[in-house]
C-alpha cells in the first residue's frame, strides 16, 4: 500500500478519503506522496523515490516545481475547488470598499458603553456615506475557474463587467454569462472600470503586471482587489495611489509589512479559501488526484506534467513513463516494448512545456527488464509500472 504524508492539517473529509486507500506517513522521508497546503517546500529535501505531491489550493508558489520535475515527482493543484469562496469574498471586498462597512461597525464597537448611542448613530452615519456597486464597471482580469465565477456574479449584481485573459479557454468562456464583456486589451479594463480585480497565477509573466503605469492609466477613485497573490502588485505604487488618493481603495488578502501601512488599504489575512466547504473540496479533489495517479498512473491536474487519463487499467500493465519533450521519444519506448514482444494495446502522451507524460497499456509477455530499459532512455525521469486486471 502507497503511504500518504499530510504536511499540513487538511478537512476531516480528505483524511477519510485519504485512509481509505493509503497508509499515512509520519515523515516525508518515509512517503510515497505527500499533501501540502501552505508549508514551503523550496527549503526541504524531497526523497528521490517521493512520486506525487497534491497541493490542496491552486497556487504552488510554495513548491520547488523545477526540482519535482527533474527526478520525476508529479505536482498536482485543485482549480476551482475553492473558487466559490474566493468569490464570496471578492464580493464582500467590494462592499467593504464601497460602503464603509468596517468603519463603521468599529465607530459603533468604539461607543459601546454610550447611553445614548441610538441617537449619536443617527448622526455619526454620514461620515460613512458610501456607493452602490450595481451599474458600476467591474473589470476582471483572469477568467479562469476563479474569475469566471466574480464576472458572473458582478453580472447577477446588476454591474457593468469587462473580461480580460489572453489564455482564455473554451471550458470557461462556455461558463461566462452572456453578457460579461471579453476585451482584447489590458487597458480597456484599466480605463473604464471602477473596479479591477486580478485573478491570474503568480509567475514571471505576471509579477508586478499592475504597476504604476497601468495604475496611471485608471479612472479617479477606482477600487482594486487582490485576491490572487501580493506579487502580482507593484504595492509601492498602490501605496502611492492610495495616499495621493486616485485609488479609493486597496482590498487585498495578503497581510505583509507594507500593505498592512496602506492609507485606505483593506487588508485580511490570507481568507480567500477559508471556509469549510473550500478546505473540504480542496481536499477531496487532491485525494483523488493522487488515488487516479498511484493506482492508475493516470495524471490529472498536474502542473509540471502532461496530463493524461485512460480510466481504468484494461490490460495486464500499464506503463507511465515521464520524461522531458524532446523528439523520438515515444519510438524509442515503443521499440523497446517491442523487442519485449509487448503489445501496445493503448497508449497515450501529453506535454506541458518542456515535459511529457506517456502512458502505455500492454499485454503478453512481462520482462522485469522492460522498466530499466526505458528508463535508461536519455531524458526520462521516472518508470513506473503498475499491474492490470491480468497480473
Amino acid at each position: 500500500m502507497y503511504s500518504v504524508h499530510c504536511m499540513n492539517n487538511i478537512s476531516q473529509a480528505g483524511l477519510d478519503a485519504l485512509y481509505q486507500s493509503f497508509s499515512p506517513a509520519k515523515r516525508l522521508e518515509d512517503a510515497d506522496a505527500a499533501i501540502v497546503r501552505s508549508t514551503n517546500m523550496h527549503e526541504l529535501d524531497l526523497p528521490k523515490d517521493l512520486l506525487a505531491i497534491a497541493r490542496a489550493g491552486a497556487g504552488v508558489n510554495n513548491i520547488p516545481l523545477d526540482r519535482c520535475s527533474s527526478q520525476g515527482t508529479v505536482v498536482f493543484n485543485t482549480p476551482g475547488a475553492n473558487a466559490n469562496a474566493v468569490k464570496e469574498l471578492v464580493v464582500a471586498g467590494m462592499l467593504m470598499a464601497s460602503r464603509d462597512i468596517i468603519g463603521s461597525a468599529e465607530w459603533v464597537g468604539d461607543h459601546a458603553d454610550d447611553a445614548d448611542v441610538a441617537k449619536d448613530a443617527e448622526k455619526a452615519k454620514n461620515q460613512f456615506g458610501g456607493t452602490e456597486i450595481a451599474g458600476k464597471t467591474l473589470g476582471v482580469i483572469g477568467l479562469g475557474a476563479i474569475g469566471a465565477m466574480v464576472a458572473n456574479a458582478g453580472r447577477s449584481l446588476g454591474m457593468h463587467v469587462l473580461g480580460f485573459d489572453p489564455y482564455l479557454s473554451i471550458t470557461a468562456a462556455w461558463s461566462l454569462d452572456r453578457h460579461v464583456h471579453y476585451v482584447q486589451r489590458l487597458g480597456e479594463i484599466l480605463e473604464n472600470a471602477d473596479y479591477i480585480t486580478i485573478h491570474v497565477p503568480a509567475n514571471d509573466k505576471t509579477r508586478g503586471m499592475i504597476g504604476r503605469d497601468q495604475i496611471a492609466q485608471t479612472k479617479d477613485g477606482v477600487v482594486f482587489l487582490n485576491f490572487a497573490r501580493d506579487m502580482l502588485v507593484d504595492e509601492q505604487a498602490m501605496a502611492r495611489a492610495l495616499e495621493n488618493g486616485h485609488v479609493r481603495r486597496y482590498v487585498t488578502d495578503f497581510a505583509n509589512p507594507t500593505t498592512t501601512h496602506m492609507k485606505g488599504a483593506i487588508v485580511l489575512p490570507h481568507l480567500g479559501a477559508s471556509t469549510r466547504e473550500a478546505e473540504a473540496n480542496c481536499a477531496a479533489m487532491a485525494v483523488d488526484q493522487l488515488r487516479a495517479y498511484l493506482l492508475e498512473g493516470n495524471v490529472i491536474n498536474s502542473v509540471n506534467f502532461g496530463d493524461v487519463d485512460l480510466g481504468p487499467i484494461q490490460t495486464d500493465e500499464r506503463i507511465v513513463v515521464l520524461h522531458k519533450n524532446i523528439p523520438n521519444m515515444i519510438g524509442q519506448f515503443t521499440a523497446i516494448l517491442a523487442n519485449s514482444d509487448l503489445n501496445i494495446e493503448n497508449m497515450a502522451n501529453k506535454r506541458r512545456g518542456e515535459n511529457a507524460t506517456t502512458l502505455f497499456e500492454t499485454s503478453g509477455p512481462w520482462d522485469d527488464d522492460v522498466i530499466q530499459r526505458i528508463s535508461a532512455v536519455e531524458g526520462v525521469y521516472r518508470t513506473r509500472m503498475i499491474p492490470g486486471h491480468g497480473m
